[in-house]
């Protein structure tokens, strides 16, 4: 009788412990400082690649992540600054691109691209901000792909213009995650080549 009195007891202690600690990371979160993309929280708490899975706007680019191989990656420690287009930008692309470069055999093409969107470590708007004035009014970045990218503020928005001349405007900054930060943009930078 003692046993299973004691059996009891500990099962109610695991179960107890159990929706405490669920009840603690679900307070965490709700504590956390959150920016809304696609519709879904990202939480600071979560990796790149665990808060875009969430946004609606972004299944263009966690479906090309995924067909890059570039899931471990992204989910690494970093940190990573990512120029994350939405599915919009994408959209502006000439028709089949995005079909085109998710086929396996263009995989190095799609990395290439990807990786062009992703610059080593965590630059928030702040840091961009203070760069910028450090350039004279621009800045040029190194991507993890090895091209680059140049930034400056316009009306108090942030443009990038890729190695083919195409620009992107950042359209929500500061999306901080676990292993870097997210800047949504408006359109697909491309490297040349």
């Amino acid at each position: 009788m003692k046993k299973v009195k004691l059996l009891a007891l500990s099962i109610a202690a695991v179960v107890a412990v159990g929706t405490l600690n669920a009840q603690t990371s679900t307070s965490n979160k709700m504590n956390e400082k959150t920016v809304e993309v696609g519709g879904a929280p990202m939480y600071p708490s979560k990796n790149i690649v665990e808060n875009a899975v969430n946004s609606k706007d972004h299944t263009t680019l966690v479906a090309a992540v995924k067909a890059a191989g570039l899931v471990e990656t992204l989910m690494s420690a970093g940190p990573f600054t990512v120029f994350a287009p939405t599915n919009a930008a994408f959209e502006k692309l000439p028709a089949g691109t995005v079909e085109t470069l998710v086929k396996p055999e263009n995989k190095a093409t799609l990395t290439a691209i990807l990786t062009y969107h992703v610059v080593a470590g965590r630059l928030d708007a702040k840091e961009i901000a203070r760069l910028i004035k450090e350039g004279n009014g621009k800045t040029e970045l190194t991507t993890v792909q090895g091209g680059k990218l140049w930034l400056w503020m316009k009306d108090k928005t942030l443009w990038i213009k890729d190695e083919k001349g195409g620009m992107a405007s950042v359209t929500i900054k500061d999306v901080y995650q676990s292993n870097g930060v997210i800047h949504v943009i408006d359109a697909v930078v491309l490297p040349k080549g």
